[in-house]
């Protein structure tokens, strides 16, 4: 019975999207959950009339697919992944492909990978972008782990991901985790470029004094320059729908508590070992903590804030402001992730493809832009290039926007507008240009209360004063 080219365990929305996807570009298919309901409904409904059937078990799903072996697991993070591979360790054999597509933590990644090369499996934790749309349609895909593992998925892979005019959605992102870690600060970014558009929003709309239907058109009118985007998109999308259990537009009655899963979390507590500041990534994950703390928003909506109305005199002047201040964030959120993806890269000895990544993200994926040809650009001029900020093309993009930046910050905080991620993204661009920063006190504090010493600016070595 060894016909079948794949093999995928788990069957939720991802997971029947992904083997549709799959057998759309010719690859017959067999699918496997433990929710036997789940496996009727799905061979009942969009499996029907197509190559995809179903495993009874492990060991029929194993004798079901032709060798070597390729078995995709989309089940939840934790717990649940180690119990497929557990499984799948006692029915694969040697040379056999795992694929890992969910969010999983990228050391949970790399102790699995060791347990099957063990057993000589071939374990790819495979970060997957794009939604429930884009494993059906074309993701954008981060596999990374043992490089046999990736050229035996190469086939597949290049098939289902999202078609781009310089190639498929898709790389071998390097040994390990390197696959997960990937999407782990690619999920950083997302975090940090909804948060901006956001506070672009509450500067439209607070400030400038945009409605619904205005806001609909400006960010239509920005997806068609150099802002365009999914995340811009869909945005002009929400603010036109209009509320099906209420009268007005539907963005109105949504509580603003944004939740979040963790992989923001992760970005930010692996760039605190790593030494890789993202304060503006850092700001986003901390916004969605403050928006979830609602009942003491309310409680503290007393405490003093500015005097007068916002407002602004010339709204189109302000439209353009904004837009300007939003592409020069988002730059420099963009500019922490892929410096802290480089920083990385060196400790871990991955060698990441820093040029191929921004490419993979061009399409497919949460975070694909018309912006991420311009990252590709950079780090195909200079593969060690270690912060956007520096690139030219960047400089000058951020040179001729940094001074209505500045001013939309100033009036959006004269405003009282919170505004973590623009302000976060503003002061890393001027620390990371600055010739000399205050820390030479912060250090002068450390050696005085601690004896921790200092360095000096016209000598080496190193100095401790016995302060008076």
């Amino acid at each position: 019975m060894n016909t079948h080219d794949v093999a995928m365990v788990g069957l939720g929305v991802m997971g029947a999207n992904l083997l549709q996807n799959l057998e759309r570009n010719g690859f017959s298919g067999v699918g496997y959950d433990v929710n036997r309901e789940t496996v009727q409904k799905f061979l009942a409904g969009p499996a029907r009339g197509k190559r995809i059937v179903a495993a009874k078990g492990w060991k029929d799903l194993a004798h079901r697919l032709s060798r070597p072996r390729k078995v995709f697991i989309l089940v939840p993070a934790g717990r649940p992944v180690d119990a497929v591979v557990t499984s799948l360790r006692g029915v694969l054999e040697k040379g056999d492909v795992i694929v890992e597509c969910g969010n999983s933590y990228y050391r949970d990644t790399e102790r699995r990978e060791s347990s099957c090369a063990a057993r000589g499996l071939h374990f790819t934790g495979m970060g997957v972008s794009g939604g429930e749309e884009g494993a059906l349609n074309g993701p954008s895909m981060m596999p990374g782990g043992p490089r046999a593992g990736y050229d035996n998925l190469a086939p597949q892979l290049e098939k289902i991901a999202a078609q781009t005019d310089d190639g498929p959605c898709v790389t071998y992102i390097g040994p390990g985790g390197a696959g997960h870690y990937v999407k782990m600060v690619h999920n950083g970014i997302e975090y940090g470029d909804m948060q901006l558009i956001a506070e672009a929003y509450d500067l439209l709309r607070r400030v400038g004094g945009l409605t619904n239907a205005e806001l609909a058109d400006v960010f239509d009118e920005w997806n068609e320059g150099e802002l365009e985007s999914f995340l811009v998109e869909i945005t002009a999308r929400i603010f036109r729908q209009r509320d099906d259990q209420g009268a007005g537009m539907l963005v109105e009655q949504i509580k603003d508590s944004a939740a979040m899963k963790g992989t923001g979390t992760w970005t930010v507590q692996d760039a605190l070992e790593l030494g890789a500041p993202i304060p503006t990534i850092a700001a986003a994950v901390d916004a969605r903590l403050l928006s979830s703390m609602r009942g003491e928003r309310l409680a503290a909506k007393d405490l003093p804030g500015p005097g007068g109305p916002a407002g602004t005199g010339d709204k189109r002047a302000w439209i353009g402001a904004v837009r300007a201040a939003l592409y020069c964030a988002k730059t420099c959120a963009y500019a922490q992730g892929m410096a802290m993806l480089g920083r990385a890269s060196a400790a871990r000895d991955w060698s990441l493809p820093m040029s191929e990544i921004a490419r993979i993200w061009k399409a497919g994926c949460i975070i694909r832009a018309r912006f991420l040809r311009s990252i590709q650009e950079a780090f195909a001029r200079d593969a060690a290039l270690p912060n956007l900020l520096r690139d030219p093309f960047f400089r000058e993009a951020l040179g001729t926007r940094q001074e209505a930046w500045r001013q939309v910050v100033a009036k959006g905080l004269a405003a009282g507008v919170p505004l973590p991620a623009f302000s976060s993204a503003l002061a890393y661009y001027d620390a990371y240009r600055a010739e000399r920063l205050p820390a030479n006190l912060v250090q002068a504090q450390r050696d005085l209360f601690g004896a921790h010493t200092y360095e000096r600016v016209d000598r080496p070595g190193f100095f401790h004063t016995h302060w008076e």
